[in-house]
């Protein structure tokens, strides 16, 4: 837990602060070794939240570009986590940073007190945090983490911010359809059931699905709940997400964009740890378990068991029939010529210029198609409920 602290250093000067510990004594004691004259000290209130605090993806290529430029300026490990302690805004990695500190003055390596924090800190990034630490390159490590890091999620800025748009304009028209079918249609079938004449087919249809969803809203909602629900379930289940990751590569437009990206982060994820030192087997591991897709993570462990039978990691990545020639080709280059970590990493700079293309060419595609979808709907809509009044003249007429 946490402790807010008031302190006196050596000069005498008033410091005030967050200390963790597991009680107040140990917090003091900690102060005290820090040579700090404890003047108060106070447990810190735990605040009520209806959302917790979580540890983004930003704050910790922040945090790995910081301290690689310390430890490349000579400061003290704990020194700089110490400054990056104070500086974090984020409460829930303020308190990471706290407890990795605490870790390491405890005696933990780097990377055994990075690992209790897996909210923060990937296996992957352990893995090269640990290979930094033995070759006694850490700070060369923590600028390739920052330099991975920064791609990563550029990458994933990119797909995001493409499909923005068209999530906020699909969502946009679902729910302009949903109103016009319950609360507008209604009104105009009560003017309708004054004509007393039988209304047009495509009038009478769109009054139906309206009595449908007015009726049964609670139902449909009960059903829609347990079907999202249930596929959630089905998809936690080892079997259901290989089949979903399976199809998703398969699907003819989204398949390819993932492919892509999946190709992209895996070379560079590879291409890094080798750099850093990773032996290319926990190398191997270490990306088929943050692959994010299992149809490759079967392919990366595949790869994986051929070099521990002293055969190549190109064959099993050719049979899995997921990777391009071009790249299955450039990795048996990489390995004959040594140079593995190089030719990853510009098959990794190559894809994240094919996902941009192919993101920009699906937005373009993707915009058209949502504004077509949404004028035929509530076209038909319009039309169904105009239908009626343009017999307006007629029926009155007859009467």
């Amino acid at each position: 837990m946490q402790f807010a602290y008031k302190a006196r250093d050596i000069s005498g000067k008033v410091q005030e602060g967050l200390v963790e510990a597991a009680d107040q004594k140990a917090a003091m004691s900690r102060l005290r070794d820090q040579k700090l004259s404890v003047t108060e000290i106070t447990p810190k209130p735990k605040k009520t939240k209806f959302f917790k605090d979580k540890v983004q993806p930003t704050d910790v290529v922040i945090f790995s570009r910081q301290l690689s430029t310390l430890v490349s300026a000579g400061v003290p490990i704990v020194q700089g986590l110490n400054i990056l302690e104070e500086q974090a805004e984020n409460p829930a990695f303020k308190t990471v940073v706290t407890g990795i500190k605490a870790d390491i003055e405890a005696g933990l390596s780097i990377a055994e007190a990075m690992k209790k924090h897996p909210q923060a800190f990937t296996e992957l990034y352990v893995s090269m945090i640990k290979a930094g630490e033995i070759g006694g390159i850490l700070d060369t490590i923590l600028e390739r983490l920052s330099g991975f890091l920064e791609a990563s999620e550029a990458l994933k800025a990119k797909v995001k911010s493409a499909m923005m748009y068209p999530a906020i304009v699909g969502g946009a028209a679902f729910f302009i359809t949903i109103f016009l079918i319950v609360f507008v249609i209604p009104i105009f079938k009560e003017i309708f059931s004054g004509f007393g004449a039988e209304l047009p087919l495509p009038t009478r249809i769109v009054c139906g699905i309206s009595d449908i969803l007015r009726g049964n809203i609670i139902y449909i909602i009960l059903v829609a709940g347990g079907a999202g629900y249930g596929f959630k379930k089905y998809l936690q289940t080892e079997k259901g997400q290989a089949q979903f990751d399976d199809i998703s590569l398969k699907l003819p437009v989204f398949g390819i964009l993932l492919k892509k990206v999946a190709i992209a982060k895996f070379t560079r994820t590879l291409g890094t740890l080798i750099k850093s030192g990773v032996p290319i087997l926990q190398g191997l591991e270490t990306v088929a378990k943050t692959a994010g897709n299992k149809t490759i993570e079967r392919a990366i462990n595949a790869s994986r068991d051929s070099i521990r039978e002293g055969g190549r990691i190109s064959d099993p990545l050719k049979k899995a029939n997921i990777f391009p020639p071009m790249v299955i080709q450039m990795i048996s280059v990489g390995e004959e010529t040594g140079g593995l970590d190089n030719m990853l990493g510009k098959i990794a700079d190559f894809y994240d210029q094919e996902v941009d293309t192919a993101v920009h060419g699906l937005t373009s595609m993707i915009e058209p198609l949502i504004m077509i979808v949404m004028g035929l709907v509530i076209g038909t809509i319009v039309v169904a409920m105009m239908m009626p009044m343009f017999s307006m003249g007629e029926l009155a007429g007859k009467d």
